[in-house]
């Protein structure tokens, strides 16, 4: 566990576990075992979510023994949607969910960005999700760069999801940083992340961000407490640098330099 440091600068305060803000999602693409105990023996306080990549979790060795340990560390272990998208398109979503329910997954992401999986049929496993106790994290955009979806058309479906019960937003970002809320040289679609910032669910989005550059500028952006997705395990510490200002990308961040009365 992440002991309590140093306190001589001035920070942004970082939000104890359980946290409603500044969450860190990781995407795990695959991770070893003993990695990943490596890993959150001491950097487990930084991390909420944990996202089995695409359909990982389906053959994951060691599936169990890491539910049981992101559980033990407030972690959040989460299925990945491309894998609930292939069970629709086999006809087989109640087998998913005792899949689910058997591994011990708290959370299940549900998506449309692989298959054509209609709104309504979305907002309808979301809510036969809630029911059966699971915490639903809804991603919109798609994950076909020439299907670029309007800012209207997000809006419409994050409202349609959270009506149906889903509590978090994921805005689509894939593991590339290159489609849904980027283009395809990774930057960011500003009109789009406006309308979302703006919007009545901003709390709940979590903005996939898997380059180290989009992060630090949602950051910039958002405040310190935005939540982000889709982050490598390797970047867990880089991104916790940058949430605090200990970083060139971020330095000052929430006007810390102004208020201390150190603005250059």
């Amino acid at each position: 566990m992440v002991g309590a440091g140093p306190s001589f600068l001035t920070l942004p305060e970082r939000p104890a576990k359980p946290r409603s803000r500044g969450l860190t999602h990781v995407l795990d693409k695959g991770y070893c075992l003993d990695r990943v105990e490596s890993v959150l023996r001491v950097y487990s306080d930084w991390i909420d979510v944990w996202k089995f990549g695409w359909g990982t979790a389906y053959v994951e060795p060691a599936l169990a023994e890491k539910v049981r340990l992101l559980r033990d560390r407030q972690i959040k272990p989460c299925t990945g949607g491309t894998l609930l998208e292939i069970a629709w398109l086999q006809d087989r979503i109640a087998e998913f969910f005792e899949f689910a329910t058997w591994a011990g997954f708290e959370c299940v992401e549900v998506s449309r960005g692989s298959t054509d999986l209609p709104r309504g049929a979305k907002a309808e496993i979301i809510a036969r999700a809630k029911a059966l106790g699971f915490e639903v994290f809804a991603e919109v955009g798609r994950k076909d760069p020439s299907e670029l979806v309007s800012a209207d058309e997000w809006i419409a479906e994050l409202q349609a999801d959270l009506d149906a019960g889903a509590t978090w937003i994921v805005a689509e970002g894939r593991e590339s940083g290159t489609v849904g809320l980027y283009d395809a040289n990774g930057l960011v679609r500003e009109s789009l992340l406006a309308r979302l910032d703006s919007s009545a669910a901003s709390p709940c989005i979590i903005y996939e961000a898997p380059q180290r550059s989009q992060q630090a500028y949602l950051l910039r952006r958002l405040g310190p407490d935005a939540n982000l997705g889709n982050i490598a395990l390797e970047d867990v510490m880089g991104l916790e640098t940058l949430r605090r200002g200990l970083r060139s990308d971020t330095i000052g961040i929430g006007n810390l330099l102004e208020a201390s009365g150190r603005a250059r």
